[in-house]
């Protein structure tokens, strides 16, 4: 089973979509027969590779929030020493 071939959702494969969308409109019964599965296997990879990127790309984005976050953290911990500091 595949997403839902959307190309403004998978640009990276809408060559292949397009190729196997019109497999099963020139093999409307031969595709049951596995006249398209060549191209579904084509299509099966490059949605594991466009996983892969998004996965890598969502890692590297948490870790740039992980470092503001230790950073905020960091200086409103120093502030609020400064502060209680300042009342004793």
């Amino acid at each position: 089973m595949h997403p839902p071939l959307t190309l403004h959702k998978h640009p990276m494969c809408a060559g292949i979509i397009e190729e196997f969308q019109k497999c099963h409109l020139d093999h409307p019964i031969a595709k049951f027969f596995g006249e398209c599965t060549d191209l579904k296997m084509k299509l099966d990879r490059c949605f594991r590779q466009e996983k892969a990127l998004k996965r890598k790309e969502n890692f590297e984005q948490s870790k740039k929030l992980k470092e503001r976050l230790r950073a905020l953290r960091k200086e409103t911990a120093e502030i609020t020493e400064e502060k209680n500091f300042e009342q004793a």
